[in-house]
């Protein structure tokens, strides 16, 4: 399989490991070939680090049986008519992966049987996303595990007995694994994200983590920034009037640009501790400019005892510092003084 594009590590358990940012496209192209390359110039746009789609072979992954989990579609009249216009040939697939490489951004697909795995390993990817519907796919998971690549596994409809087998079964291939905490309620209201499981997973599997989130909003990505992920997804749309089943869990191609931004700007700040205990070089001018100092209220000569009435406190900062104004009062003066000049300690007799 060829090696991933140069950029941030899919997985990696460092706490300090800089988020890697999926534009989750989905089937929001709409089986549109043109569409799909037009996402992949829309996720480099808005500054993210992998474009992910999904890989589904019709005939290998279902049947004819399958319910809708909405019927949106008034052009399919199955499920499995819905996957078979949703697939690109494999010479299609590689020309999105050549898209990819091309403009720069990692490029992913979530496959959904052991033949689209195959597919896509042939095509080039930078690591495997296990949906959450597939966290109990053992083959699939070994075939994908085998590969070598990163394995970013989904959880959003398993209890702890399944995420622990599944963890268990990718552990034996030895490969990089980050555990996803993913909603699979579209969209997700703020009680379902479960940020929560973000550091119990970390705590319980010593991977890096991360949230795939389906609340159409940039909220939840930018807090989860703030506790360290190493992993965001999103679902991206060029429009809320957009069609598909996904557009109501999706951000905009606006709404992830200022999501990169946010996160990065999150990145910074924690990165970047401020210590209370020093005052910064780049804050000692300003101290200056707006703290006060203890000046005379008018003017007063030499040897002049001072009393409350002689002293106030105005700014700039550059003198006997304003909360040292009861100790000045009873100092006397051994140089004259002018009103509003503020005084320094030179101006006092010792």
């Amino acid at each position: 399989m060829p090696s991933a594009p140069e950029g941030h590590w899919l997985v990696s358990p460092r706490p300090d490991a800089p988020c890697t940012i999926i534009a989750e496209i989905a089937q929001a192209h709409d089986g549109s070939l043109g569409m799909a390359h037009a996402y992949i110039d829309t996720a480099v746009a808005a500054g993210a680090d992998a474009i992910k789609f999904q890989t589904h072979i019709a005939d290998a992954e279902s049947t004819a049986s399958e319910p809708w989990r909405t019927k949106f579609s008034p052009q399919d009249d199955t499920r499995i008519d819905y996957w078979k216009r949703m697939e690109f040939t494999p010479e299609q697939w590689a020309g999105l992966k050549a898209h990819a490489d091309t403009a720069g951004i990692q490029f992913l697909s979530s496959p959904f049987s052991i033949e689209a795995v195959a597919l896509l390993e042939k095509v080039g990817v930078a690591g495997w996303k296990v949906a959450s519907g597939e966290i109990t796919n053992f083959p699939m998971l070994d075939v994908m595990a085998r590969t070598g690549q990163p394995v970013m596994l989904s959880t959003g409809m398993s209890p702890w007995e399944e995420i622990d087998a599944a963890v268990d079964r990718i552990r034996k291939h030895d490969v990089p694994l980050s555990i996803l905490q993913c909603a699979t309620q579209y969209p997700s209201p703020p009680e379902l994200v479960g940020l929560n499981l973000l550091g119990e997973f970390r705590d319980r599997y010593g991977t890096g983590v991360g949230l795939s989130d389906h609340s159409g909003t940039i909220y939840p990505g930018l807090a989860a920034a703030t506790l360290g992920i190493q992993v965001l997804e999103v679902h991206v749309t060029m429009s809320r009037e957009m069609f598909g089943p996904d557009v109501v869990a999706s951000v905009t191609s606006q709404e992830l640009k200022s999501l990169v931004d946010g996160v990065r700007f999150v990145e910074t700040m924690r990165a970047h501790p401020v210590d209370k205990g020093q005052v910064g070089a780049h804050i000692a001018p300003l101290r200056e400019i707006f703290l006060k100092s203890v000046v005379p209220t008018k003017d007063l000569d030499a040897g002049v005892v001072l009393t409350g009435n002689h002293l106030t406190t105005k700014k700039p900062g550059t003198g006997i510092p304003a909360n040292e104004l009861d100790h000045v009062i009873g100092r006397r003066l051994c140089r004259s003084v002018k009103r509003d000049v503020p005084l320094t300690h030179e101006d006092l007799e010792s």
